[in-house]
């Protein structure tokens, strides 16, 4: 499989002022792959941790972190001569390490020359309870589930992919019956890398299926052997009404759907929790949508996503027939999943917020920054091409850029454009 993200690690690669790369993201999204995979194609060797399974590793740093005697234990350790530009030293599951993310930035003050990428489970909860984070000395950067170019690439359909990177709208057009088809799969199937690989190998509904519950258990015992013990019930009821939180018409989310009777202040912390795990999206509302967004975000309207809509699909229980071929239960809970795959897609490149006009029915769904410009994105999840909101927030705001996405043809027209839903990528 192709990880589009390896371009991202060529740059950091190749950066002049090069510092120490955090790797965060949910649980099997494939972190530890990727960054083997970069190290097969772009470096000599790999010095590769696991602090997790390399238990006797954990104290590599607990007595100083001298590099001169860090570097050879790593080389021992790994059976590797760590060589400056053409060694990849790899610090997985670096949450396990005492005072490991600390010693990142020893790294980058006294050995900038080496390359080194960490990466972990749960590791943006790890990093909140850092009280010595090194601020300014690493960079970072997420992974999240493949994308449905990635998908495609998985298929076997690269060429798909070369026509909508290369904004080829008549072959697009020529094909959009057959990518219409395989974004169905991929509302199916999603974007975890294992459920991918099994596709792609075999195209059995099932075993992909059967994978997403096996990720989905994983999530579930992260919640017990990692959460606080008070709050566990608390995540368990948060994740549980993912599918009812987005199946209402207005997707806001609300407490009561959690628990009837339900406060903020009794979820706040089992929220961030999941935030933070990777586990779900969160997308403010914005009391206006002026920039920069974040400065007008309203931190108590929001709406949450899963991480993946493969995921969130296997927790709604949709089989393969109600999306493929469709029928009544998924034309009802359409519209949730076709929201949920567009704020996956925007996740990859940009930040998105939406935007509700107090006490009347405009809505758009979502809002992004792209520059000094406000881009509003309406979405649909067939080929309903009203779009009274859109068009009204065009005028009152004077935008320049504008997209409907839906399963309708590319098109421009004055005032904004159509973007097949299989096309997001190109924003």
């Amino acid at each position: 499989m192709d990880r589009h993200s390896i371009r991202e690690l060529v740059k950091w690669k190749e950066a002049r002022r090069r510092k120490p790369l955090i790797i965060e993201g949910a649980r099997q999204v494939g972190k530890t792959w990727l960054v083997k995979e970069f190290a097969r194609k772009y470096y000599d060797n790999i010095a590769y941790i696991n602090f997790e399974e390399q238990i006797y590793m954990r104290n590599l740093f607990e007595t100083d972190f001298d590099v001169k005697r860090i570097i050879p234990a790593i080389d021992a350790a790994t059976h590797q001569t760590c060589k400056p530009g053409n060694t990849l030293i790899f610090l997985d599951e670096i949450q396990e390490a005492t005072n490991g993310i600390t010693a990142l930035k020893y790294f980058y003050e006294n050995a900038p020359e080496y390359h080194i990428i960490a990466a972990g489970s749960l590791l943006g909860l790890e990093l909140h309870k850092q009280t010595s984070f090194p601020v300014g000395k690493v960079q970072f950067m997420t992974l999240y589930p493949m994308s449905f170019l990635e998908f495609l690439d998985a298929l076997g359909e690269s060429a798909l992919t070369g026509f909508i990177e290369k904004r080829d709208w008549d072959n697009v057009n020529l094909f959009a019956a057959k990518l219409k088809d395989l974004l169905k799969q991929y509302y199916y199937v999603g974007g975890m890398p294992e459920a991918v690989l099994a596709f792609s190998e075999t195209r059995d509904w099932r075993e992909v299926r059967e994978i997403q519950h096996e990720i989905l258990e994983s999530y579930d015992r992260d919640f017990s052997k990692h959460a606080p013990e008070e709050i566990v019930p608390r995540i368990r009821q948060l994740w549980n009404s993912l599918p009812a939180q987005l199946s209402k018409e207005n997707r806001k989310f609300l407490y009561g759907v959690v628990r009837e009777g339900a406060r903020a202040r009794e979820y706040e912390i089992a929220l961030q929790w999941l935030f933070d795990g990777g586990m779900i999206h969160r997308v403010s509302n914005v009391s206006a949508p002026r920039l920069p967004l974040k400065s007008y975000e309203d931190k108590t309207s929001f709406k949450i996503f899963a991480v993946d809509i493969g995921l969130l699909g296997a927790m709604c229980g949709l089989d393969s027939d109600t999306i493929v071929k469709g029928n009544s239960i998924f034309t009802e809970f359409k519209g949730a999943l076709t929201e949920q795959y567009v704020l996956q897609q925007l996740k990859l490149k940009h930040e998105p917020y939406y935007w509700s006009k107090p006490n009347a029915r405009q809505e758009i769904d979502f809002l992004i920054q792209i520059g000094s410009e406000i881009v509003p994105i309406e979405v649909k999840a067939e080929e309903n091409l009203k779009a009274k909101s859109l068009r009204r927030f065009v005028l009152d705001n004077k935008t320049n850029t504008a997209y409907r996405t839906s399963m309708s043809n590319f098109r421009e027209e004055e005032w904004m454009t159509n973007l097949p839903l299989y096309c997001l990528s190109i924003i």
